[in-house]
This record gives C-alpha cells, structure tokens and sequence, in this order.
C-alpha cells in the first residue's frame, strides 16, 4: 500500500474494506435541482439539502462521502458564470460534509470520511483540444485548494477518462495541498475509457503515481465498470481498488431518468468485487441510500448475497426499448 493509502489503515485493520456512498446528483434532481444549472450553486443556496443527501448514505451504511463537488473546476463552473467563485463553491461543499460526518459519528461512534470528489474539466488536452497541461494542473490546484480548506480528508478524481488529464489533474491536486489522491476512470466503449484506456493499461500509467487508490466509476453499464475494476485490482495488487458504478442502465420513463439497478443488483456486485480484491465499494448514478444499505449489510455478512447477476434491457421498464442512447450518452453525467 502507498504512504496516501494509510489513510485507509483503520477499515482494512477493522473490517478490510470501505463503503463509499452513492448519487449526488440523480438525488438533487429529485429533490428540485433545475436541469442546466450547477449543483454545485447549492452548496452555498441550499446547504441543508446537501447535508441530508450526506446524511442519508451514512445512516445506510458509508463509511465515505463524496463532496457536492463534481463539477467545481473552474473550466466547468465558467459554463454557469462561476468561474471567480471556485475557491468558495469547493470550501462550502467540503465543509458541508464535514458537518454531516462529524454529526453522525458523534450519533455512531464510527469513523467516516470525507473525499473531495473532483470531475473532469470537460475539455480535451492539446494536441486534440485546446486545453494545456498547464492549464489543466492549475484548474486542478484551484479546485483542490478549496476542498483541502473545506476540510476533505482526501482528494477523489473521479469520472475521468482521459490519462494525461489524470496525471496534470494529480500534479495540481499536490500542488495546492497534501491530502491523499484516489482516482476513478469510467469505462464507457467495450470496457474502455472514451480516450481509449483498458483497466491494465491505466493499472500500469498510473501505477506509480502512489495513489490512495485507483478504480472504476459511473461507465456505460455495471458488467464492465466491475470488468475493469477487477482488472485493476489484479494489476496493482498493493493498491486500494474502488468500483462506484451506476444503479444499472439509464431509461426515460415519463419526465425522468429511471435506473435498471435495484439494491440487490448493486448489492451482488459489491460481494463479487470484494471477492475479486476491489476493497472500496458504493454507487454511482442512480444510487440511493437503499442501495448502500444493502451494499453494506451484504459485506458485512449481515444478509445474504442476492442470486442475481447484471440487470438487462427488459428490466425496470420496459421504457428501456424507446430510451435513446444518444441521448443517454450526451448529457452530462452527475452523479
């Protein structure tokens, strides 16, 4: 294990593994986030909703929480005019959840933690695009700085799929402070990255990078986000390996997105990922509190392994057969 991840030390020597949480951002939809705007803005206009959504994952079981976060590079944020306030968006939404944690653990009496989540800046690097190395570390350093005042435990890449973006992205993160860097890619075309990377060859790029752990989220679908993230765990055996992948395929069903996954699905992958080495296990899009707290009864023996394996197209709904994929693939994934 890398020096960053000792700061998992206590869950390996305590129960060998953690639970992350689930969606963020599916549960602000549902709670009134307006499409188009920046969840991030609730961080500083509704903190309190925030907090509940925080709240809800570790009275099911996280042992781990991501901030409301995802979007809050200051590339993303320029799109809703929020450029100038990165610093302040970050800081709220790392102390917010720090406020939740340390409240339910005074109510628990267990230790939980807080991860900066960090999303792709939404640009691609030059030669393909027009964003610089330069300019990507430093959006990076800004994010991260904000997230290391709010009171992170640890700084959470998450939903990249471009390497060189991860490692600029790593580089700026250290820059600005000294907390511990986990990095999750998601697979999203035939068990690879949109950029094109497989599981082993991010395993080995990254390898030497002494994250806090590396692994799989969000992706195309539940088969190969667990695919990858298995791989990586055979790769790099003396890594943390994470897997957060989505409550199952997306489908349009009325005016919202409706997800295939029920918490016994994510549940049956939890307990196939922790047999196959992944040690951080929670939910990605579409996942609520119910699926972590199946997730977390069933590693922790508490209830039996569902008998069921990937859910199908005729699952859910049988919306599934008029969703469009186009459009599942272009909106922009929050979790």
């Amino acid at each position: 294990m890398s020096a960053a991840g000792d700061r998992f030390a206590e869950f390996w020597d305590t129960k060998g593994y953690v639970v992350a949480d689930g969606a963020m951002g599916t549960q602000l939809f549902a709670m009134g986030l307006t499409s188009g705007d920046a969840p991030e803005r609730s961080n500083l206009l509704a903190p309190g909703r925030i907090r509940d959504v925080h709240r809800g994952h570790l009275r099911a079981g996280a042992d781990l929480v991501l901030t409301n976060s995802f979007g809050g590079n200051g590339l993303r944020l320029r799109l809703h005019n929020l450029d100038g306030r990165v610093l302040e968006l970050n800081e709220a939404a790392a102390r917010i959840a720090r406020e939740a944690t340390e409240a339910e653990q005074r109510r628990d009496a267990r230790t939980m933690l807080v991860a900066g989540s960090m999303g792709p800046t939404g640009e691609l690097l030059e030669p393909l695009g027009s964003l610089t190395v330069a300019d990507c570390e430093q959006a990076f350093a800004t994010q991260a700085e904000g997230l290391a005042q709010g009171g992170a435990d640890l700084l959470w890449l998450e939903t990249l799929s471009d390497l060189g973006e991860v490692e600029a992205a790593v580089r700026g993160a250290r820059r600005a402070c000294d907390l511990p860097v986990a990095v999750t890619l998601s697979f999203d075309t035939a068990g690879r990255t949109m950029m094109g990377a497989g599981g082993a060859e991010a395993a080995e790029r990254l390898g030497h990078l002494e994250l806090a752990a590396l692994g799989a989220n969000c992706g195309n679908n539940l088969a190969d986000t667990e695919a990858a993230a298995l791989e990586i765990a055979a790769a790099l055996p003396g890594v943390p390996v994470i897997s957060k992948p989505n409550a199952g395929i997306p489908y349009w069903g009325g005016n919202t997105f409706h997800y295939t996954g029920t918490p016994e699905i994510l549940a049956a992958h939890a307990h196939r990922a922790r047999q196959g080495g992944v040690q951080i296990i929670g939910g990605c899009c579409g996942s609520t509190p119910a699926h972590i707290a199946k997730i977390a009864a069933v590693l922790a023996g508490d209830q039996p392994v569902p008998e069921i394996m990937y859910p199908t197209g005729d699952e859910g709904s049988a919306a599934l057969t008029d969703a469009a994929p186009d459009r599942d693939r272009s909106r922009r994934r929050q979790r």
